[in-house]
């Protein structure tokens, strides 16, 4: 974990090996991860089915860096309880599977954990304008949900920008999140845009000198397009 640098460079477990997964949660730790990612499906919001609870939570004493759920499942509101109880500081629910949002971020705080809106690429930002004030994460997707492995959509640069600009002038500490078809060469495009907290799967477990070269390349190449915005 790295504290002092501009950016959180958080790994999605998705293309993790899932027979030694304490493991592979353990060598990203090592690798100098600041969080990690469980990409929680259903199969009805989107047509993956990934972890449950239980997965986490046994997977928790392997490593000591915060887990956060994202939740791409359509009735989150029940789900949410028991994601927080497996160890997850953050649980972050999707403004299209939320009937009450306003209620479901109130629950997550409420039940001890800090909470989080995913936006899919075509679901505008007022959709969050009326909760940043129960939020701790906005999440821009820059991918279609539900498959790890997407190629990055450059064309939410904007609603990135638009999206820090929202917080910004709130007045509330909201972290700016992206997640999709992160990797070294696409990075700099969202981190110059303002997000700050990068969510990278594929391209950590494909990079040709492992892990923590790919958490290294994908961090200095956000900050060096930080400093060239101005940031």
């Amino acid at each position: 974990m790295n504290g002092e640098s501009a950016v959180q460079i958080v790994p999605s477990v998705l293309p993790a090996d899932f027979a030694r997964l304490g493991e592979e949660v353990a060598e990203l730790e090592a690798a100098g991860v600041d969080k990690i990612q469980w990409d929680v499906m259903d199969g009805r919001f989107v047509p993956n089915l990934t972890f449950g609870p239980d997965v986490i939570a046994a997977s928790r004493k392997h490593a000591s860096v915060p887990f956060e759920a994202h939740l791409m499942v359509v009735e989150p509101d029940e789900l949410l309880p028991k994601y927080i109880e497996a160890g997850c500081e953050l649980v972050i629910v999707h403004v299209e599977a939320c009937t009450h949002l306003h209620k479901t971020l109130a629950g997550i705080r409420e039940a001890g954990a800090k909470a989080g809106a995913a936006l899919n690429p075509a679901t505008p930002l007022d959709t969050v304008r009326h909760v940043l004030d129960l939020l701790d994460m906005v999440l821009v997707m820059t991918v279609n949900p539900g498959f790890g492995g997407q190629a990055y959509i450059s064309t939410m640069e904007p609603k990135i920008a638009e999206a820090a600009a929202m917080i910004e002038a709130s007045g509330h500490r909201i972290d700016l999140e992206v997640d999709g078809g992160i990797g070294p060469k696409t990075v700099a495009g969202a981190a110059a845009a303002g997000a700050r907290v990068l969510v990278a799967g594929s391209a950590l477990y494909k990079h040709e000198d492992g892990l923590e070269a790919a958490v290294t390349e994908i961090r200095t190449n956000a900050e060096k397009a930080i400093a060239q915005a101005g940031g």
